[in-house]
């Protein structure tokens, strides 16, 4: 199926909550009606990570409408966690506040998958242009296939990534619930490839691959209704306008439907909201990771990815890490990232071939990837007390110290963009990296 329900945004968008509960609910009732279909639905949000992407919302609101739904009531709630931790009661009280407790129920990308099928090695080398040659499990949770649900309601955020070029629809299944094997496989294409090749676009390599899983092989799981949305930092003068505080959150973009045509209009209205493009690179970027979000570099280094293509050769990234506690949200892939460090790409596939460890699990080593600036410029930790800085430089890093750097980099009053300190150092703030992505123009739009 094709059907699209809603597909209304724009770059100036300020979707308010009535707004959206209307389409939304709407848009449910009608899928449902639609369907025809009697049985439970599963609902896969974000985890806490995407919590800015208002999936906990809409949850809530499915939560509300099928509330005595007899022909299709609610079944379980998986956050798509793919290798992050599993979140606490604290964080899903949080992000799910109407949504009932026992509802939820974590995914372990280890244990809890089944394979609907393979792609050849030799279409993925084709694909991925050489990147690499080996074939590629479409793996998804075994309750998706399994677990007798009649719908399953993926709910998400569209925004540039590092992996797939742009968020959500399909990665959401193939990532999100999926398992190790096709994780680690999908992540190193991404990173073999380029990451700046594909950051802030729609087709790439890696989207292709996650497309043709589910062109093959997603009869063998219910319909699935995309829920997805694209959300932008209001402006100083619409913060004011709206009686909101500055560099506040606004939805721009509401997309729900079967099929693919819904995720092609959110990545549209997403590269426009999302994407800022600079007409010169940044000497001294500094951002901010929130504490309650942020608590591993996995995470974190979304500060690098999202940022470097902007930088200036021999220019200075400062990341001011408050909540940071470890490098890996996995624990396995924490000792590999203490053992290896954040070195250049050459370097991470020479060790690829060379450790057995590191080969087995090839997320990480793309992770390792992405987290180098490839000596190009550099990159300075300032971590809490969870971190030491013996870690910090023992994974490749600049260590900074936290409390200087909040003192002169003040989250509280630079604003997202140029800044101009009080003895005239000029800085480009980002204050939360997971909403965007920057390039300097010549990056983003290389020569041909």
């Amino acid at each position: 199926m094709g059907m699209t329900y809603v597909a209304q945004g724009g770059v100036q968008a300020d979707m308010a909550d009535p707004t959206l509960d209307a389409l939304f609910s709407e848009a449910l009732l009608k899928a449902l009606e639609d369907l025809g279909d009697v049985g439970p639905l599963l609902i896969l949000p974000p985890d806490i990570t995407r919590f800015h992407s208002r999936a906990g919302y809409f949850t809530d609101l499915a939560f509300r409408e099928l509330a005595g739904n007899e022909k299709n009531p609610l079944g379980a709630v998986m956050p798509a966690l793919g290798t992050h931790i599993a979140m606490t009661k604290a964080e899903l009280s949080r992000m799910f506040p109407g949504t009932a407790p026992d509802k939820f129920m974590p995914h372990d990308w280890r244990q809890d998958v089944v394979e609907l099928g393979r792609l050849e090695a030799d279409w993925v080398a084709a694909v991925s242009q050489g990147a690499a040659r080996y074939d590629w499990p479409v793996q998804v949770n075994k309750l998706l296939r399994d677990g007798g649900f009649s719908l399953i309601l993926s709910i998400g955020q569209v925004v540039p990534h590092e992996v797939v070029g742009m968020a959500n629809h399909a990665k959401n299944i193939f990532v999100g619930t999926g398992g190790k094997e096709a994780i680690d496989k999908s992540h190193f294409v991404g990173a073999s490839y380029g990451m700046e090749r594909m950051m802030g676009r729609t087709d790439t390599p890696v989207r292709a691959m996650f497309d043709e899983g589910m062109r093959r092989f997603g009869n063998r799981l219910p319909p699935i209704l995309w829920v997805l949305t694209v959300v932008g930092a209001r402006t100083d003068a619409e913060a004011a306008a709206a009686g909101k505080s500055r560099g506040s959150l606004a939805v721009r973009g509401l997309y729900i439907g079967f099929g693919r045509d819904c995720f092609e209009a959110a990545a549209a209205l997403a590269r426009e909201v999302n994407v800022d493009i600079l007409d010169e690179p940044i000497q001294k970027a500094v951002v901010y990771l929130d504490p309650e979000e942020f608590r591993s570099t996995w995470l974190g280094n979304k500060g690098i990815y999202r940022t470097r293509m902007a930088m200036a050769d021999r220019g200075e990234l400062v990341i001011l890490a408050p909540g940071l506690e470890r490098f890996g949200e996995d624990p396995g892939n924490d000792v590999l990232i203490r053992k290896h460090g954040y070195r250049p790409g050459k370097v991470i596939q020479e060790r690829v071939n060379q450790d057995r460890e590191l080969a087995g699990s090839l997320s990480a080593a793309a992770h390792l990837i992405h987290g180098s600036s490839e000596d190009r410029f550099t990159v300075r930790y300032c971590p809490g007390p969870g971190v030491s800085r013996a870690e910090i430089e023992g994974v490749g890093y600049q260590w900074g110290d936290l409390a200087e750097g909040l003192s002169r980099y003040d989250p509280k009053t630079l604003g997202l963009g140029w800044n101009t300190l009080p003895d005239g150092e000029r800085v480009f703030f980002v204050p939360n990296p997971a909403l965007g992505l920057w390039a300097e123009q010549s990056r983003f739009y290389p020569a041909r």
